[in-house]
């Protein structure tokens, strides 16, 4: 019996639900697929699959075994693909976590261009707004927004610096008046991004000109870990908000928003946050790994320069 066919025919057959089904999925007959299954089992000492006239389903046994051998032939798949993928074409599965309305804005606009680049990578975009286990999730490449020493176990690579633009509407401007100066936001209603603690937590936005810096604590009633939670209330006029360009030059240039404060650098409490990609150690030579970021961070880049 060959042990690796009869292990990946074994997922094939518990993903389908029947012997016929894998079957036509392999490409083999029935019958073949029967006999590799009993002597699978056979060679165990167990029964991993409850034959019905309808249903192929896994015993108990057979749902543990599943579970190991997946992890296993997935860990095979990955050793056999860092061979190819050491080379100097781009191949195989590339897997990227990306925050939501960043995957909207500045990476979906770009996928289909990287992959006519380099049609042998096939892109896994999983987007989430946590951060992911690179290794438990099985992810190559995580574009992460923020202070990039937060990962210190990782390789971290910045691509793009990310500014943040204090935006209003003209509605809101109209109602409550357009603040003169920083320091004229304390008495505003600010939209405020969630960086951990309640709605009493204080906030402070910092404003740099000409390497002097001012500080302004803001209040609001609205906090939100989600920033398209905020560019959709300062659109309607709720207040005023400090959001990142990649989210709201769009919004600037459609006259739906007005950028405040041109003349400084506002940056929120946590600091000079970046885009950057973060990637296990195991990663480093992977030339699809090495092709996106570069195309990635040329592409953020002229983004920001337009």
């Amino acid at each position: 019996m060959d042990k690796l066919l009869a292990l990946n025919t074994l997922l094939e057959v518990a993903d389908a639900g029947g012997f016929s089904k894998a079957a036509q999925r392999l490409g083999v007959a029935t019958s073949s697929v029967t006999r590799l299954m009993d002597a699978l089992e056979t060679s165990l000492g167990t029964a991993l699959l409850t034959r019905t006239p309808r249903k192929v389903s896994l015993t108990d046994a057979g749902i543990a075994y599943v579970e190991q051998v997946g992890k296993v032939l997935d860990d095979l798949a990955e050793a056999d693909e860092s061979v190819f993928d050491s080379g100097a074409s781009p191949v195989g599965a590339l897997r990227i976590a990306v925050p939501s309305a960043f995957s909207r804005l500045r990476l979906a606009p770009h996928l289909a261009a990287f992959l006519a680049e380099h049609p042998r990578v096939f892109l896994d975009v999983v987007v989430a707004d946590h951060y992911a286990d690179l290794a438990l999730d099985r992810i190559d490449i995580a574009i992460r927004i923020g202070l990039p020493d937060r990962d210190a176990n990782l390789v971290v690579r910045k691509l793009a610096d990310n500014p943040r633009y204090v935006v209003a509407s003209h509605d809101y401007l109209e109602r409550s008046g357009t603040p003169p100066t920083p320091q004229a936001l304390d008495s505003h209603e600010c939209l405020r991004v969630a960086y951990g603690g309640g709605y009493r937590t204080r906030q402070v936005w910092s404003f740099r000109r000409d390497g002097a810096e001012e500080r302004v604590e803001v209040r609001g009633h609205l906090l939100s870990n989600s920033i398209d939670i905020l560019l959709e209330a300062v659109l309607a006029g709720r207040g005023i908000a400090l959001l990142p360009e990649w989210l709201v030059a769009a919004e600037i240039r459609a006259g739906r928003l007005m950028r405040l404060f041109e003349q400084f650098e506002a940056t929120p409490h946590n600091g000079d946050a970046v885009v950057y990609a973060a990637y296990l150690p195991n990663r480093r030579h992977s030339s699809k790994v090495r092709a996106f970021l570069q195309f990635l961070g040329a592409r953020l880049q002229s983004a920001l320069e337009g």
